[in-house]
C-alpha cells in the first residue's frame, strides 16, 4: 500500500487517531469477536457496544433481519453491566489500546444519573480515550427521548460532561429520526460535547408477508446498511455547514460504509472521522481495506494528507 507517503491522521478535538477509521458501536462487541477476523491494531480507534449500569439481556428474537441494501436490528442494547465491562472486558481492551488504537466506550442509560455514574466510572479508566453517549437508540422503551428533544439533551450532556475527567473527550451520538438534526446537534454542542458522531440508525419496519406481523419481534428496529448512506451525507454535511464547523466541533460520519469511495463522501461533506457497522458484518476487514482505498485516492490527488480534502464539499450557487 501507498499509505507510508500519505498522511491520514486525524485530530478529533484532541483526540489523536493514526487514521480515521474505527467501528460503530452496537456492531462489534468488545474486541474479541474481530481479533481472529482482522488487523486491530489498524484502527484509528475501536468504539464498543454500548454499556449500562445493569446487565440487559436485550430484545427477544428475532433481533436482525435483512434487507435489501441495509439491516435492521432490535437488539435492545444487550450487554454485560458496567461491573461485568470493567472486571471481564477492559483488560482486553487495554491490549488493545498498547496496540495503537484509541478506545471509545458507548454509554446508554434511562435517565441522567445512570448515564453520569456510567460514564464517570469508566471514564475513571485510564485506557479509555472518549465516552460516547448514545442518546439514539430507537429498539428501547424511551431510548430516543433525550435524542430527539434538544431541551432534554443540553442537560444531559452538560451533566455527563462535569461528571467525566477533561481528558476523555466527549461523543453524543446524533439520531436522524427528528425533524432537525441541528436542533439536536446545537444542543449536544452547547451542552459540552468535544465530538458528534452522526447518524444512529433510521426507524423502520419489515413485514412477514405470509404471517402478516413484523418480522422484527420488537416490532420496529434501526435501518443500517448501504441504503442508508446518502441520507447520513446528507445530514454530516448540514450539521458540518451550519453547526458543528462553525463551533469547532469534529464529527465521526457514520452509516453505509462500506467501500473507501463511500468514506470519502463523508470526509468532503465534513466528517473527520469514520465508523463502519454493517460492512463488518460482510467482511470485519472493512476498516482496513476502506483506509488502504483512501491512502491511494489521496496519492492519486496529489494530496498528502487526509485533512486536505475534509470539508471541501462545494455547492452549486443555487443552493
Amino acid at each position: 500500500m501507498g499509505g507510508a507517503h500519505v498522511d491520514l491522521s486525524v485530530d478529533l478535538a484532541g483526540l489523536r487517531l493514526s487514521n480515521p477509521m474505527m467501528t460503530a458501536s452496537g456492531t462489534c462487541g468488545y474486541a474479541d469477536e474481530y481479533a481472529d477476523f482482522m488487523d486491530m491494531s489498524r484502527l484509528g480507534a475501536f468504539v464498543t457496544k454500548s454499556v449500562t449500569a445493569k446487565p440487559r439481556p436485550g430484545n427477544e428474537a428475532y433481533r436482525i433481519v435483512e434487507t435489501r441494501g441495509g439491516m435492521l436490528n432490535a437488539i435492545g442494547l444487550a450487554n454485560v453491566g458496567m461491573e461485568a465491562f470493567l472486571a471481564e472486558k477492559m483488560p482486553r481492551l487495554r491490549r488493545l489500546r498498547a496496540l495503537g488504537p484509541r478506545i471509545i466506550v458507548n454509554v446508554a442509560g434511562h435517565d441522567a444519573d445512570e448515564f453520569a455514574a456510567v460514564a464517570s466510572r469508566i471514564a475513571q479508566e485510564q485506557s479509555v480515550d472518549a465516552i460516547e453517549l448514545n442518546v439514539s437508540c430507537p429498539n428501547v422503551a424511551g431510548g430516543l427521548d433525550f435524542g430527539t428533544t434538544p431541551h432534554l439533551l443540553e442537560p444531559l450532556v452538560r451533566t455527563v460532561r462535569q461528571e467525566v475527567r477533561d481528558e476523555v473527550r466527549l461523543i453524543v451520538k446524533l439520531s436522524p429520526n427528528v425533524q432537525d438534526i441541528t436542533k439536536t446537534a446545537r444542543a449536544a454542542v452547547e451542552g459540552g460535547a468535544d465530538i458528534l458522531s452522526m447518524i444512529n440508525t433510521f426507524t423502520a419496519m419489515a413485514v412477514d408477508i405470509e404471517r402478516c406481523r413484523p418480522r422484527l419481534a420488537n416490532g420496529t428496529g434501526g435501518l443500517s446498511g448501504p441504503a442508508i448512506r446518502p441520507l447520513a451525507v446528507h445530514l454530516v454535511g448540514r450539521v458540518y455547514r451550519e453547526v458543528a464547523q462553525p463551533a469547532g466541533v469534529p464529527i465521526i460520519g457514520m452509516g453505509g460504509v462500506q467501500y473507501w469511495q463511500d468514506a470519502a463522501e463523508f470526509l468532503i461533506a465534513g466528517a473527520s472521522g469514520l465508523a463502519v457497522g454493517t460492512a463488518l458484518f460482510v467482511d470485519p476487514a472493512t476498516p482496513v481495506t476502506v483506509a488502504d482505498g483512501l491512502a491511494r485516492w489521496l496519492i492519486d490527488h496529489g494530496r498528502r494528507s487526509i485533512k486536505e480534502v475534509i470539508g471541501t464539499l462545494e455547492f452549486p450557487d443555487n443552493r
